[in-house]
């Protein structure tokens, strides 16, 4: 089991030094990725149950920041960026996307239901029925990629 994860991790290319994951938390997600338990985990490792939990832990953290700054990266290059208020009709998203893209002349692949199945499904819980309850930054690239993040409140 550990020798096919390690094998993988060199197949793929992982690199600590280049990674947000150290080589163990690399080690740990690939090993849940295939179905193994944490108790099997531990045992092929030679830790604890108890280890293998916080370090996964630590892993989906690490990811879900990683996640969060690409965003933000893509966000800040993104030549259109639509601010959508608290209060805004989740139906009346997609114009205001379509116009400011429209205005940057920027193509959006999405038809009206798709953006605000998009939005709604990266909204979250910001998208209560049809309702945004918290300020959203719809952002376009280029490409026509769109990524939503929360606006934090100043």
């Amino acid at each position: 089991m550990i020798d096919e994860v390690e094998e993988l991790l060199e197949e793929i290319g992982f690199d600590p030094e280049t990674s947000v994951l150290t080589y163990r938390q690399a080690q740990v997600l690939a090993l849940r990725e295939r179905g193994e338990s944490q108790a099997d985990i531990a045992d092929a490792l030679g830790t604890s149950r108890a280890n293998v939990s916080s370090v996964e832990a630590s892993a989906r953290e690490n990811l879900r920041k990683a996640r969060e700054t690409v965003a933000f990266a893509e966000a800040l290059r993104a030549p259109v960026r639509v601010r959508v208020p608290a209060g805004t009709d989740l139906y009346d998203v997609p114009e205001l996307v379509y116009d400011a893209c429209d205005e940057a002349g920027v193509k959006v692949d999405y038809s009206a239901p798709d953006l605000m199945k998009v939005v709604s499904d990266a909204a979250g819980a910001a998208v209560s029925g049809r309702q945004i309850s918290t300020p959203l930054i719809v952002g376009v690239t280029s490409e026509g990629m769109v990524r939503v993040r929360h606006q934090n409140e100043v």
